[in-house]
């Protein structure tokens, strides 16, 4: 019971001091920027057809592209405990080396 008391006195001095923290370092005066609804650079009150540069969603989809295959390799810290070693690096050299031809591939 003493082990429960302390825990939920500690949570609750923690959380006092830390919402106590977050009242006295939070800005207080935004400017009207902040204050918009959209903080993009775009003037929401404009049409909303405005072109956008295909380079732009280029990008983007190369970004998305190049993060989710870098995901593949979050595995690698346990997959090189396993019985060979050698075959978990072969693959990620694999990996990093399409990566990489990918990324000069797009690049030029």
């Amino acid at each position: 019971m003493n082990m429960i008391t302390f825990m939920f006195t500690l949570s609750l001095t923690l959380s006092i001091i830390l919402t106590t923290l977050n009242f006295w370092l939070a800005q207080t005066n935004p400017d009207s920027e902040k204050l918009s609804p959209y903080e993009c650079g775009f003037d929401p009150l404009g049409s909303a057809r405005l072109p956008f540069s295909i380079r732009f969603f280029l990008v983007a989809i190369l970004f998305l592209l190049f993060d989710l295959e870098i995901a593949l390799l979050l595995p690698l810290p346990w997959a090189t405990q396993l019985q060979s070693p050698i075959t978990t690096l072969t693959w990620t050299s694999t990996i990093i080396a399409l990566l990489t031809l990918g990324l000069l591939y797009e690049w030029t």
